[in-house]
């Protein structure tokens, strides 16, 4: 007796459980209703999470569905310059690899080529960890909120199940 929850906007099946984030979603959680989040087009909703046909799994509940990709990345932030490979990106934030020094809570201004011949993403992010696979940076407000981030991520994804994978998103 399960169901698959669809996004109420874009009517894709897949959206991902969020944690509340306001007074009114942690109370709804009291009801058996949880916040969700399309990764298609980044729609925030409730919606009553009995029944549903989802997995527990921490991976499969990311927030942000994080998708494999090899794109060129510069990033400055007070004394600090690198340069690294994108390893994957999400509307969360991103897993670089770079040999710069970078410690946790450090906060840059990113620069992201994601087509030749255009100009590069320009992004505010913070060092969310620093591990053995990468740099893993999570955006500021600003830039999930950008459309050409947003554009590229659906672009990409659109070809990707409605399920995500094992590869997902720094929870953000």
């Amino acid at each position: 007796m399960s169901r698959i929850l669809s996004c109420p906007r874009c009517q894709k099946a897949g959206p991902l459980r969020s944690s509340p984030q306001s007074p009114r979603e942690h109370f709804a959680s009291v009801l058996f209703v949880a916040p969700f989040l399309c990764p298609s087009c980044s729609h925030r909703f409730l919606a009553s999470h009995l029944w549903l046909d989802h997995s527990t799994h921490p991976l499969d509940r990311r927030e942000h569905l994080r998708i494999p990709v090899r794109l060129y990345l510069s990033f400055s932030g007070g004394k600090v310059r690198g340069e690294g490979t994108v390893l994957d990106l999400s509307m969360g934030g991103c897993i670089i690899r770079s040999e710069t020094q970078v410690h946790k809570n450090d906060i840059f201004y990113l620069q992201l080529s994601l087509d030749e011949g255009e100009s590069p993403l320009e992004l505010a992010a913070m060092v969310h960890s620093v591990s053995a696979r990468g740099i893993a940076f999570k955006f500021l407000r600003a830039a999930q909120e950008n459309k050409r981030l947003l554009a590229f991520v659906q672009a990409q994804t659109s070809d990707q199940p409605a399920k995500p994978s094992a590869k997902v998103g720094v929870a953000a």
